[in-house]
């Protein structure tokens, strides 16, 4: 029987790699947003304590300075935070560009499979085709011989 070779194989295989590409960059896509998301996290808990301490600080003997300087950490961590939000939300834009351009190349991957799995099946009908064809020249060949020799033996007959 004749041996399946699928004509654009080398094409699949690079779409594969493409996929596997687009599968790690969506992966660090996702860890930088994770990353970025912590860092904020970090940094709205740092208000949080420095809110704390502010309240602290008027609770007690007021010291001007000190509040001076909670409220100017304050302002400093919010405009770090909102810093951060930027850095969060071009994350969250590197994720759906990553995520995209790997559902485009599982799709383009996918065309593909199903391009070989239709030569796949194509090159099966040829073999059966040729199969039978084979089969039929056998069957033909056989009973034609058959024929021979049954004239054959009406042939010696009628001569004795």
């Amino acid at each position: 029987m004749a041996k399946f070779k699928y004509k654009l194989q080398n094409v699949l295989d690079i779409k594969y790699r493409i996929e596997d590409q687009a599968r790690a960059a969506f992966a660090a896509a996702q860890a930088k947003l994770d990353e970025e998301e912590h860092k904020r996290d970090l940094l709205i808990e740092r208000r949080v304590e420095y809110e704390q301490k502010g309240r602290k600080l008027r609770e007690d003997v007021l010291n001007p300075y000190d509040m001076r300087d909670n409220d100017r950490a304050i302002e400093n961590i919010k405009g770090q935070i909102k810093e951060q939000e930027k850095n969060v939300e071009k994350a969250r834009k590197g994720v759906e560009q990553a995520r995209l351009q790997l559902t485009d190349a599982m799709q383009e991957r996918k065309i593909h499979e199903k391009l070989k799995e239709n030569s796949f099946v194509e090159f099966m009908h040829e073999v059966n085709a040729a199969e039978s064809k084979e089969i039929d020249e056998l069957v033909s060949y056989t009973y034609g011989e058959r024929i021979k020799a049954g004239n054959n033996n009406t042939e010696e007959k009628a001569s004795i």
